[in-house]
């Protein structure tokens, strides 16, 4: 129904900046919840960011509230992170998610298994 492809990671110096965008294809995009996700080598997917339909609500996971940014272009068919003040611990692939608006809710909006569509990652690493 939805695809999408994350662009924008690559390497930067601890204190630096990022912003990864995610183009989505097909129907349905404005009615999505759209998250931000990422996975470090032997961790768990880690919530990061998500913004409501129309970009009147946004939520954060605590590691990156007041340095992270999530925005959306419903016209474009866009998502973006910015990423500020990155950190050595941001390192991970960043992974664009999109939920159907009648599944996802206040409690589950944080966990992965609520985004039925995934793009494929963008590697996003912060040296030392």
């Amino acid at each position: 129904q939805v695809q999408l492809v994350e662009s924008g990671g690559g390497l930067v110096q601890a204190g630096g900046s990022l912003r990864l965008s995610c183009a989505a294809s097909g129907r349905g995009f404005s009615n999505k919840i759209m998250g931000w996700f990422r996975q470090a080598p032997g961790n768990e997917r880690e919530f990061v960011a998500a913004i409501s339909l129309n970009g009147g609500n946004v939520y954060y996971s605590d590691s990156v509230r007041g340095r992270f940014t999530i925005s959306r272009d419903n016209a474009k068919g866009m998502v973006y992170l910015q990423m500020n003040s990155l950190k050595p611990e941001d390192t991970a692939v960043y992974y664009c998610a999109a939920g159907d608006r009648d599944t996802v809710n206040v409690v589950n909006i944080r966990y992965a298994p609520t985004y039925a569509y995934w793009g494929q990652g963008t590697q996003v690493t912060v040296a030392s």
